[in-house]
């Protein structure tokens, strides 16, 4: 089993900046080596693809954060981040941190966090 909690949402301006950060815990060593990453879920939208970032460190960003938001993790304190630059209303969502367990017991399953608000103000 493996627990994540997402921390480090609230309320910007539109132009501001803020970090999530996403604290692992339980059985981290079945998610250290596989893919880590954000998603986001708009009000009436579906829930969708923010960035992802490897074991090795190789970042995956969709179009429409490029250049604006940065992808890291640090496996050695089991946690994930998403810093956010040049926000604008349309971020505005709740973000879900997402893994992968490659343990045998549970291998394949998805493990999400409960999510942190993001509502930025224009």
């Amino acid at each position: 089993q493996v627990h994540l909690v997402e921390s480090g949402g609230g309320l910007v301006q539109a132009g501001g900046r803020l970090t999530l950060a996403c604290n692992a815990s339980g059985d981290t060593l079945c998610i250290s080596a596989t893919a880590m990453a954000w998603y986001r879920q708009a009000p009436g939208k579906e829930r969708e693809l923010v960035a992802d970032i490897t074991s090795g460190g190789a970042p995956y960003y969709t179009d429409s954060v490029k250049d604006r938001f940065t992808i890291a993790r640090d496996n050695a304190k089991n946690t994930l981040y998403l810093t956010m630059n040049s926000l604008k209303p349309e971020d505005t969502a709740v973000y879900f941190c997402h893994a992968v367990s490659n343990c045998p017991l549970d291998y394949g399953m998805d493990y999400w966090g409960k999510g942190a608000l993001v509502n930025v103000s224009s």
